[in-house]
């Protein structure tokens, strides 16, 4: 019997998924906040104890080299618009989400997005995959849900590999 859409997408998630926890399961403390470079992006505490990302409008040039910390938040933050999207919610503003703080609790945060979007997947049918997509796209009538669930797969392996390279430079 064929394999239908969701069961190819939910395989990728999942391996993607594996390759990204290889990376997350092995993250120090210290590897969060190491800047790889003078030029670079990362989190910080604001005045109320919130991080919050470095972020301009327009890309700068030279783009700066993220801090593992960074890219989190970026997962985090694309994520939840994701879900938000996907469940129908009105999705969060970029500054309304925050990182952690640290290590522990950045992974248990991706860790639950994890589930959150596993919940998403669970529940769409033949039907739903064939929607327009809500996101990233932002109604294009050309992109589908099936789109929209092989971006984030796409999107989740970049940001695996980018943390990964990381955390082997700084081991170097």
């Amino acid at each position: 019997m064929p394999a239908s859409r969701l069961d190819v997408l939910r395989w990728q998630f999942d391996l993607t998924w594996s390759l990204f926890e290889y990376h997350l399961e092995r993250l120090e403390p210290a590897d969060f906040l190491w800047e790889p470079a003078g030029h670079c992006w990362t989190v910080r505490p604001d005045a109320d104890g919130r991080w919050t990302p470095d972020w301009a409008d327009a890309e700068p040039d030279p783009i700066p080299v993220p801090t593992i910390g960074w890219i989190t938040w970026h997962i985090g933050w694309w994520w939840t618009v994701a879900i938000d999207h996907a469940r129908g919610r009105t999705p969060r503003e970029r500054t309304e989400i925050d990182w952690p703080g640290d290590g522990d609790r950045t992974t248990a945060w991706l860790r639950d997005l994890r589930i959150a979007w596993l919940a998403v997947l669970d529940q769409l049918s033949d039907a739903d995959l064939d929607a327009t997509a809500p996101f990233p796209w932002q109604d294009d009538p050309v992109h589908t849900v099936a789109h929209m669930i092989a971006w984030v797969n796409a999107e989740l392996m970049k940001n695996a590999a980018e943390i990964g390279q990381l955390r082997l430079l700084r081991k170097a």
